[in-house]
């Protein structure tokens, strides 16, 4: 049975990205995967992974085409956040790192409240404080 999933994304620097998503507050792992071309990014205190790969790597095992993110969405990350206060300070990190907040912060269907950006790749993600008391 499947002991750990871990998504991979293709990025046009590795570098950059990198630097973004340990602005907004995501923990960079060292050691193995973490190579000039790729680096593994935790997203949660779970340590749920997404891996980063430059996009002519991630070509070379995926053996198919890239998404546009510019024109579609090939996937929407949501992660949790434990207050309304989180959502608001990670839609904060995002813009002063350079993301696109496409969706700022608000509350959805009265139990959610959550904020929506882009990477600097266009990779959307979802970061969402969620009121079970309400739901």
């Amino acid at each position: 049975m499947t002991t750990e999933l871990w998504m991979n994304l293709p990025v046009k620097d590795i570098n950059r990205s990198k630097e973004f998503f340990k602005n907004i507050g995501f923990g960079i792992k060292d050691g193995p995967g973490s190579t000039d071309t790729s680096v593994a990014i935790s997203v949660s205190e779970k340590n749920t992974i997404v891996m980063l790969f430059q996009e002519d790597v991630f070509k070379s095992f995926a053996q198919n085409g890239l998404a546009d993110t510019s024109k579609t969405t090939e996937v929407l990350f949501s992660f949790g956040a434990e207050s309304r206060e989180e959502v608001d300070e990670v839609a904060k990190k995002v813009t002063a790192a350079g993301g696109d907040l496409f969706a700022p912060p608000a509350e959805i269907q009265g139990w959610m409240y959550g904020c929506a950006f882009s990477d600097p790749d266009g990779h959307r993600w979802n970061a969402l404080f969620m009121d079970n008391s309400k739901a």
